[in-house]
């Protein structure tokens, strides 16, 4: 007699087989293109450098073998600039420069919803139904007697006969209305999100870059959206002196630019596209470091204070979150920061709106997005 004969099935560790050699650099890639903003000759430059201190590739593969093999995939293509090489080196040999394509976008949204959702534990299946019975496209599997009105295409016919036989005998079939059982149906929730992106200075400040968490965070929403809940919307602006919305594919080329933040912009751009959607359930998610600084004036001017917490702007910024609940649209509040003053900035701002607040770092902030998101889906916001 065997050992397996014995002791039955056997279990043992799983070694899976080395990566092909282009997808492990490739991995490598994903990182630092979202990290250079998208520019390809930095992201290969990184790449060089990691080579040479990790020894990622071996003699019958090189970084020029996977930037062709990038190229062949349709990853990046080609674009004419005289004064850059196709490894974005400033050679000035006028033979053209690579870029990232929208198959490579993509990728990278998927990249950043694998990372953030893939590893938040799993919940309840489902497609963020509410706890409204009624007309829907989700059975619920409960069941009801008929009524006059009710669509005929909710009768459940296998319940009705059911009904039937046990009511008149099968020696005897008949039909009539008091047969008749419809199964109730679920809304589907369906939610406009607005997520505020702080693009002001200090997102790269004292050595820590905290704008690429953020895109990967917008990145990741957009693709679970997109293809998950395609019924939803999400709307993405940034804000630094000023606030514009920007499309889902500009996110990998997101920088942070020399601006102090204005938050009151941001709010009121983000107010002016919730009102243009028809869905009932409206939210805004906004990630910031850092204080209230700056606002436009009427005649175009800014004003601005780095100092401290000034009064004229915060107040304008509490005035928003009021506007906002009055609008019956709540603002969740990521704060990548733990200065005290700061947190009694955003407790007051977050009571004006009778929202959320959460004091986070960097780490774990893609999982609170998420499950707030979540959360919010789940049920009707009036």
């Amino acid at each position: 007699m065997n050992y397996q004969e014995r002791y039955g099935t056997r279990f043992e560790i799983h070694n899976p087989k080395d990566k092909d050699p282009f997808d492990k650099l490739f991995d490598i890639f994903k990182e630092l293109i979202t990290h250079t903003s998208g520019d390809f000759g930095e992201a290969i430059e990184w790449l060089r450098e990691l080579d040479k201190e990790y020894h990622l590739t071996t003699a019958e593969y090189t970084i020029d073998d996977f930037i062709e093999d990038l190229k062949q995939r349709g990853y990046i293509r080609e674009e004419i600039d005289p004064s850059k090489g196709q490894d974005g080196s400033d050679n000035g040999d006028g033979s053209g420069r690579f870029t990232i394509t929208a198959k490579t976008e993509q990728l990278l949204r998927k990249h950043a919803l694998e990372q953030i959702f893939g590893n938040m534990r799993k919940g309840a299946s489902g497609n963020h139904k509410t706890s409204k019975l009624g007309t829907g496209d989700e059975h619920s599997g409960d069941f009801r007697a008929y009524k006059f009105g009710d669509d005929l295409g909710s009768i459940s016919m296998t319940e009705s006969l059911r009904n039937a036989q046990i009511n008149h005998g099968i020696g005897n079939f008949n039909l009539t209305e008091e047969d008749l059982v419809v199964e109730d149906t679920q809304f589907k929730a369906q939610m406009s999100t607005v997520l505020m992106i702080d693009i002001s200075h200090s997102m790269i400040l004292y050595g820590e870059d905290r704008i690429t968490p953020a895109k990967k965070v917008a990145m990741a929403l957009a693709e679970l959206i997109t293809t998950r809940y395609p019924k939803d919307t999400l709307d993405i602006i940034v804000f630094g002196n000023d606030a514009w919305p920007i499309k889902i594919a500009d996110l990998p080329y997101l920088k942070v630019g020399p601006y102090h933040t204005n938050t009151v912009a941001g709010l009121q751009l983000a107010l002016d596209l919730l009102r243009r959607k028809r869905n009932t359930n409206k939210q805004i998610f906004m990630i910031t470091d850092g204080k209230p600084s700056c606002l436009r004036l009427s005649d175009g001017r800014y004003y601005k204070n780095s100092n401290g917490l000034d009064e004229y702007i915060v107040d304008k910024c509490y005035n928003m979150a009021a506007q906002a609940r009055r609008l019956h649209i709540p603002i969740t509040t990521f704060m990548i920061a733990n200065d005290p003053y700061l947190q009694q900035f955003v407790d007051a701002f977050t009571e004006a709106n009778k929202g959320k607040a959460f004091y986070t770092g960097l780490k774990g902030l893609g999982e609170m997005i998420f499950s707030d998101y979540e959360r919010n889906r789940k049920k009707r916001m009036k």
